[in-house]
């Protein structure tokens, strides 16, 4: 890293505290860039944001209005298959989720860098997609009280050495200046992964995992809760981790993923 000093005699010039102060913010600004690059400014072999080439970067899908404001599913503006913002399955079945909010859609463009991010430990995604929920799930942010990462299982944190959620939700709410309830949600049983799972077998791998330990439920009481999550494939797990939060005293959940999938849910009820 190149530590820019202006000008070389007016660095010395200075007395030594300003000399330090000057070298402080430097290298502040230094290990900032290194962290979270600007978007706009590419970086060694073409690399923008956060570890994403320009091509990754092009192949993205984001979510733009209109969406159904209860899942989060796109919609064509002339569609007309919407009322009220919902979604016919919405508007039939609301889920325990108020709202829900997509930065993007979980496709071949944004599947790579999900995956490397859970299972490759690519840190530097994390504070990305973090600012990528900053703007999708303006609405909800506005709105929210506190901020909850869907839980792993014990065994599965360990396993994997840290929480995909958590580490999108911790910058999130730090960005926002929102609490950050990362245990106040846990899951007490080592379920079988959902992928490969129907909307059936997906709500029913989940039901009754999730729960509010007795001791936290002061912190969610009365509040608005933003869940946050990578990706939103039925609602399953949302579902039942807000259906807990919800139990728990919350006034109410919403819902911000990083993606989902190009459909609005069909979930079973």
């Amino acid at each position: 890293m190149r530590i820019d000093m202006g000008a070389e005699g007016d660095f010395w010039k200075a007395g030594p505290g300003a000399r330090v102060q000057s070298f402080a913010r430097t290298m502040g600004r230094g290990l900032a860039d290194l962290i979270l690059p600007p978007p706009e400014s590419p970086g060694p072999a073409g690399r923008i944001g956060a570890a994403l080439t320009s091509l990754e970067w092009s192949r993205i899908t984001f979510l733009e209005d209109p969406v159904c404001d209860g899942c989060g599913a796109p919609f064509t503006v002339d569609s007309g298959d919407f009322a009220e913002g919902r979604c016919a399955p919405c508007l039939a079945h609301p889920l325990a989720f108020g709202r829900a909010r997509a930065a993007c859609l979980y496709d071949d463009g944004s599947r790579p860098l999900i995956l490397r991010f859970k299972h490759a430990d690519d840190q530097p995604l994390a504070p990305l997609f973090a600012r990528w929920l900053s703007r999708a799930a303006r609405p909800l942010l506005d709105q929210a009280d506190a901020v909850v990462p869907v839980p792993l299982h014990p065994s599965r944190l360990l396993a994997r050495r840290f929480n995909q959620a958590a580490e999108i939700a911790r910058p999130l709410a730090r960005t926002e200046r929102l609490d950050y309830l990362p245990d106040s949600l846990i899951r007490k049983a080592a379920t079988a992964s959902q992928g490969g799972l129907g909307a059936r077998g997906r709500k029913l791998n989940v039901k009754g995992v999730f729960s509010v330990p007795e001791e936290r439920r002061g912190r969610l009481r009365g509040r608005r809760i933003l869940l946050v999550d990578d990706v939103l494939t039925t609602g399953a797990t949302a579902e039942a981790c807000a259906r807990a939060l919800l139990d728990a005293g919350a006034r109410a959940v919403d819902l911000a993923v990083v993606a989902r999938v190009q459909t609005a849910r069909t979930m079973p009820r």
